[in-house]
């Protein structure tokens, strides 16, 4: 009887030494810290405002938020509290984009773009940022978006679109290569890319705490440090299609009678890039 007595107690204490081993293991600490982060996924443009360039084939408006609902489920599969600006084909002003992401403290601001131009041939990755606390997001998730698509690297850069300007908490900008490259457009109408840019992407949110001080384009092949990388700053720039300053404003009040589109489309600032 003392010996049967025993093995309940021995099999509890077992059970309680497994449990305090898991809690206590590096992948638990890992989820347990990503259920206090919200990460808040912008899929850019929506409604009326279909991206990209005038006559452009492949609406950027689907692409978006194809990458932006797969991004969120793999990265709720990894624990994290997920907001999404949009969740279906409308329109949501850029303001109100902001105010979402801005409600919450704890919390990344990742908005999903594709690049467009007239030049067919312009191709490649880019990601922004804009305050200085959102490089080591904006490194993180371009060193894996670069180095697991297929597609050139065109850098970080820190730039002033209105969405990254306006929001409290750390905030990038990805544009996942050019619709109008018929390569990268090709590519993006694949499920399977349109994925693996969402796995990217989330390794970055993951990530970012893992940003090392050194500027490096090296992509580092395991889990140690991930390099803090270059950036163009861009901030003098005008003209670019996320961004808004008073002169905007007031052209858009000169043309209130001739125009359907009200203020905050992305529509209204979408020029080509001169660098593409």
């Amino acid at each position: 009887m003392p010996t049967n007595f025993c093995r309940p107690l021995w099999s509890a204490a077992s059970l309680l030494a497994t449990l305090f081993v898991c809690c206590n293991s590096p992948a638990a600490q890992t989820g347990r810290t990503s259920e206090n982060v919200t990460v808040v996924i912008d899929a850019g443009h929506g409604g009326r405002d279909r991206g990209g360039i005038p006559g452009q084939r492949i609406a950027e408006k689907v692409m978006t938020l194809d990458v932006a609902q797969r991004l969120r489920s793999v990265l709720e599969a990894s624990g994290y509290h997920v907001v999404m600006t949009r969740d279906s084909d409308v329109f949501v002003p850029l303001g109100m984009r902001v105010a979402i992401a801005n409600s919450y403290r704890n919390a990344i601001f990742v908005c999903v773009h594709f690049n467009a131009t007239n030049r067919m041939g312009a191709s490649g990755i880019e990601t922004y940022f804009y305050s200085r606390d959102s490089l080591p997001l904006a490194s993180a998730i371009h060193h894996f978006v670069v180095g697991g698509a297929p597609s050139g690297n065109r850098g970080v850069r820190r730039r002033g679109y209105y969405v990254l300007r306006k929001t409290n908490i750390p905030a990038v900008l990805v544009e996942c290569g050019f619709l109008t490259n018929p390569t990268e457009g090709a590519y993006a109408q694949t499920a399977s890319y349109r994925q693996k840019l969402a796995e990217e992407i989330a390794a970055g949110v993951r990530g970012r705490n893992s940003v090392g001080g050194a500027l490096s384009t090296t992509r580092v092949a395991t889990s140690e440090t991930i390099p803090l990388q270059p950036y163009m700053d861009q901030t003098k720039v005008t003209g670019s299609k996320h961004r808004t300053s008073k002169s905007s404003h007031k052209k858009s009040a000169r043309k209130k009678k001739t125009s359907s589109k009200s203020t905050g489309s992305e529509a209204r600032y979408a020029t080509i890039d001169p660098e593409a």
